[in-house]
């Protein structure tokens, strides 16, 4: 009886494992689904509420700001230099990225700390610090005047020049670090193979490690681009007034006291931002790159 009673208690307990370790990584991801249940989607859900309470349950709001070209003329600016700051960061931060994938331990080490550096600073002081190079008599113009390049100043603060390089060099390292990551995986024997066969260094480079740097470069393509469309602070004390993004129109709004409008900017704001990660998703590649990106 009490061999036969062990034998039936085996299956059981065997059972029982399972379900346990399934419970694990729910356990272990509760606080933080529960965080960003209270400040996340509680807060988003009262901002698309609140975007269509004027004072009565209407889309006044969105008929309002389909009808307003200033809304169209800031969010055709901002989308325009998400644009350009995700291009300008890809051109600069995929060298570097591919130096830090081939450097020894202690070369890359330098410039990974050169990469993280920005990290180490606020946003805020970043922009200060580029207000003090373009200024009227900023370093800039003080080293042409000093060359005998100039005579007058150039205008270089409060322009769109001046928003584009400040946010390339801040979000420079949310494409570097991908791109890295994902370079220092690829198999060297691959390369040396390639070579071996005949193949010249641009071509190694053109069909072995371009493709398979794919993942991080959407990976750095995706985190530029969805941060450059929410981008306040810098385009705020950088740019000019021709230059306002729509962060810094749902700010204006916010200082007009005027809530839902504000609310109903920032719904259109997170919609774009979903409408086109879908749409970049979709498009030829891009879906196998980000699947092979996460395994």
């Amino acid at each position: 009886m009490s061999a036969t009673a062990s034998l039936a208690t085996v299956p059981l307990t065997a059972a029982r494992r399972p379900t346990r370790r399934n419970l694990t990584p729910i356990l272990l991801t509760a606080p933080l689904i529960l965080y960003m249940l209270v400040f996340y989607a509680l807060p988003v859900a009262a901002m698309l509420l609140r975007s269509v309470d004027s004072p009565h349950w209407s889309l006044d709001n969105y008929r309002q700001l389909a009808q307003d070209p200033v809304f169209f003329q800031v969010f055709w600016i901002t989308l325009r230099t998400a644009l350009i700051v995700t291009a300008g960061t890809l051109l600069l931060g995929y060298p570097v990225a591919l130096a830090l994938a081939h450097l020894r331990r202690g070369p890359a080490a330098l410039v990974l700390v050169l990469v993280l550096l920005p990290f180490w600073t606020s946003v805020l002081v970043r922009s200060y610090a580029w207000m003090v190079l373009l200024g009227r008599h900023g370093l800039i113009n003080e080293a042409l005047a000093a060359a005998g390049l100039i005579d007058t100043p150039i205008k270089l603060l409060n322009t769109s020049l001046a928003v584009q390089l400040a946010m390339i060099h801040i979000l420079l390292p949310y494409m570097i670090l991908p791109i890295a990551s994902v370079l220092r995986q690829i198999d060297p024997a691959l390369s040396r193979a390639a070579a071996g066969l005949g193949a010249a260094p641009l071509g190694v480079f053109r069909q072995i490690v371009l493709p398979l740097s794919m993942p991080g470069v959407a990976a750095g393509v995706l985190l530029v681009f969805v941060l450059s469309l929410g981008f306040y602070i810098t385009p705020m004390l950088v740019g000019g007034p021709r230059d306002m993004l729509l962060s810094m129109l749902i700010a204006q709004q916010v200082d007009l006291i005027n809530w839902p409008y504000a609310a109903c900017l920032s719904a259109t704001l997170l919609g774009a931002t979903l409408a086109m990660l879908a749409a970049f998703q979709r498009l030829p590649g891009v879906r196998n790159v980000l699947r092979s990106a996460t395994r």
